[in-house]
């Protein structure tokens, strides 16, 4: 089974006295203490951002562990990821991400890993990398569209409720047909994918909630509330 979590915020980096949503990924794995390799591409791997991930998953039941493309542990980076249970990719700046995972071929041992069986997980960046398309704001002011890794069908908006020109830029890209319809996600949800399906919606917070935002008959935005909070 094939299985991707896109968290549209919360986590480690974002909630670290809320751990709900990074114990939701850890128990995805059938391992006991499973191997989690946090790749902070996004952040230009801030250090302060990988100490962060080894401060919150060092108290939790894993092995944690890092991958920086800066920085390489290895010149097998296949190796290194194909050993790993679940690949948690961090926040910061999609373009640089996917340029980057593609200049190295990063983004073909990832699939591979991924129809492995190998968990992938993240969060903003990480979120958005996933789909076919994306909102982000890798490009410094204002909110662009930007194409996606294609795993997954659809749009996506992480930050939905957390950052005020989230909501209403998505909604008008996909009313000016410069993103197809996606799914939406509030600060502290998590989109579980088995396969290509959204099978489940798990969310940190009681007012946080995901979307399926596309236009109607009436060519009008109908965002439609996804799953059941747990």
């Amino acid at each position: 089974m094939k299985q991707i979590i896109a968290l549209g915020g919360g986590g480690f980096s974002m909630e670290p006295d809320n751990p709900l949503l990074d114990e939701y990924i850890l128990n995805q794995s059938d391992k006991e203490r499973p191997k989690i390799c946090l790749v902070p591409t996004a952040s230009g791997d801030s250090e302060d951002y990988v100490a962060r991930f080894y401060a919150a998953f060092e108290r939790l039941h894993c092995e944690p562990s890092h991958l920086s493309l800066f920085r390489p542990p290895t010149r097998d980076l296949r190796a290194w990821i194909l050993d790993k249970d679940i690949v948690y990719v961090g926040g910061g700046n999609t373009k640089n991400l996917l340029a980057l995972w593609r200049e190295w071929g990063f983004d073909k041992i990832l699939y591979e890993a991924w129809e492995q069986g190998i968990v992938m997980a993240g969060l903003s960046a990480g979120s958005i990398c996933w789909f076919e398309q994306g909102v982000t704001d890798s490009y410094g002011d204002g909110l662009e569209v930007i194409e996606g890794l294609g795993w997954l069908a659809g749009s996506h908006c992480p930050h939905y409720d957390g950052e005020e020109k989230r909501r209403p830029s998505y909604q008008k890209f996909i009313n000016d047909h410069q993103l197809i319809a996606g799914v939406a996600a509030d600060d502290g949800v998590a989109l579980h994918y088995t396969d290509h399906t959204l099978s489940k919606v798990v969310s940190s917070r009681p007012d946080a909630s995901a979307y399926h935002v596309s236009l109607n008959a009436e060519k009008s935005i109908t965002p439609i509330f996804l799953g059941e909070k747990g």
